[in-house]
């Protein structure tokens, strides 16, 4: 007989006052930060920031995407996965999606961001509205191979302009907190 893997266990996305596990201050400060991660880690890394594209195109979404998006199950979306790099170093994978009628209807061509960062367009665009951040234990199993580590933090939102809704997640790799220790430790050498 052969045994079927289990299917992957949804994560429990919880907005800020939802929270059972508290994360550290610095931590919880940076999931929550309501201002664009893009300008943060430009700001980390002295202006050595970037984006490495690693997948875009049409996919089936996956069910909680399609649940925060409110889409029926297995509908299809444009999909962009990118590491955000600081310094030539990978610290947030991102997921991008978008439902693909809404998207064809409003005309933004996300496949034309090329090395971009999607989140510097959100943000420059004040017709976008940002729902609420959300938090979770991002899915080892959702993540890129090299990165398949358990109970690393990401976040989510959902980035609103008519009817077009983009769901952003990002998520905190440990290079990530290093570069924030690192920099939190000279800024109090300084003072």
């Amino acid at each position: 007989m052969i045994q079927q893997k289990p299917a992957c266990a949804l994560p429990e996305w919880r907005s800020r006052d939802e929270l059972i596990d508290t994360p550290e201050p610095v931590v919880l400060e940076w999931l929550f930060h309501e201002d664009s991660l893009t300008r943060r880690l430009t700001r980390l890394s002295n202006e050595r920031f970037s984006v490495l594209p690693l997948f875009e195109g049409w996919q089936r979404l996956r069910a909680d995407e399609c649940a925060a998006l409110r889409l029926p199950e297995s509908s299809e979306g444009w999909v962009r996965e990118v590491y955000l790099l600081g310094h030539g170093e990978q610290w947030v994978f991102a997921r991008s999606v978008a439902a693909r009628s809404a998207l064809e209807q409003d005309g933004l061509h996300m496949d034309e961001l090329g090395t971009r960062s999607l989140g510097e367009l959100l943000f420059s665009d004040k017709a976008f509205s940002r729902g609420p951040l959300q938090i979770c234990h991002y899915p080892a199993s959702w993540l890129p191979a090299a990165d398949r580590d358990q109970g690393l933090w990401g976040r989510r939102s959902c980035f609103t302009r008519a009817a077009l809704s983009i769901l952003v997640a990002e998520v905190f790799l440990p290079t990530v907190w290093r570069a924030i220790d690192a920099a939190d430790s000279t800024n109090q050498e300084r003072h």
